[in-house]
């Protein structure tokens, strides 16, 4: 060997694997800073939050077309009824017999229903308890309805347009704002409560509530559909759009019902 190669130091194969990590570790922090590179964690994040925004705007898409399907089979079933005949038999039947035991009815089959719709692990579960609860609106509707075609043609199809409007408007608004309406839920449960307390106080007493009830009751649906638009877009877990369709739908049939005792009201003058 010649003096050159006696000056070369050995060759440590040893410290190889050394060398190799800290060539990795170079590589890996050349990556991570580069901005081309794909896989950087901070693009990585934004990628799953983006697969959130977009499981999110499935379960918004789901909610809302659900909604429509359940208003479109309430409209359906009551021109049904109404063709066949059988509209003035049920309501007849309705008025004849104690609203107490109605609503009480009515109150059952929505709690359960709505209890089904947000607890039911089954799809077909759920969408059952929406299709009862459509048809219960339905039928308790009917005698309304029948008074209302028959005592001021035009009020139904003019309520329908009016509530509509009403709910598109709120919706942009809770859309629009984005702001939290939680804060509306102990004023729903106590204008519930009170509200109950007035239909009951009106049954066994035989007085009318009057035009400014029914103006109260739609300013109460009206904070219904915020605070239930508000739970919708940011709370309600993904799987449970049926549920948040029955909520809104449940809130646009309270304000349907008093739009058209308004306009009734307003008829009859």
């Amino acid at each position: 060997m010649g003096d050159g190669d006696a000056d070369q130091e050995p060759y440590d194969r040893a410290a190889e694997p050394t060398k190799q990590a800290e060539c990795l570790r170079w590589r890996v922090r050349s990556l991570t800073n580069d901005p081309m590179n794909p896989y950087q964690p901070a693009r990585a994040a934004s990628w799953g939050t983006s697969d959130r925004g977009d499981t999110r705007d499935r379960f918004l898409v789901r909610t809302y077309n659900t909604l429509f399907v359940a208003i479109l089979a309430f409209a359906g079933i009551e021109i049904g009824l109404f063709m066949s005949g059988l509209a003035p038999v049920i309501a007849k039947a309705l008025l004849g017999t104690s609203w107490f035991l109605v609503l009480g009815a009515f109150m059952v089959v929505g709690w359960l229903a709505t209890r089904a719709a947000h607890t039911a692990e089954s799809k077909v579960a759920q969408f059952a308890a929406l299709g009862a609860y459509v048809v219960m609106e339905a039928i308790i509707f009917v005698p309304l309805l029948y008074i209302a075609n028959a005592y001021a043609p035009g009020v139904i199809s003019s309520a329908g347009m009016i509530t509509i409007a009403g709910f598109a408007g709120l919706t942009g608004i809770a859309f629009w704002t984005r702001k939290d309406f939680s804060f509306l839920g102990g004023l729903l449960k106590w204008g519930g409560i009170l509200a109950l307390v007035a239909i009951g106080a009106s049954m066994i007493f035989g007085f009318q509530l009057g035009v400014f009830f029914s103006v109260a009751m739609v300013g109460l649906a009206g904070a219904a559909i915020l605070y239930d638009t508000s739970k919708i877009l940011r709370d309600y877990p993904e799987d449970r759009y049926v549920g948040a369709a029955l909520q809104l739908f449940a809130s646009v049939a309270l304000m349907f019902w008093y739009v058209i005792q308004i306009l009734m009201s307003a008829n009859r003058r």
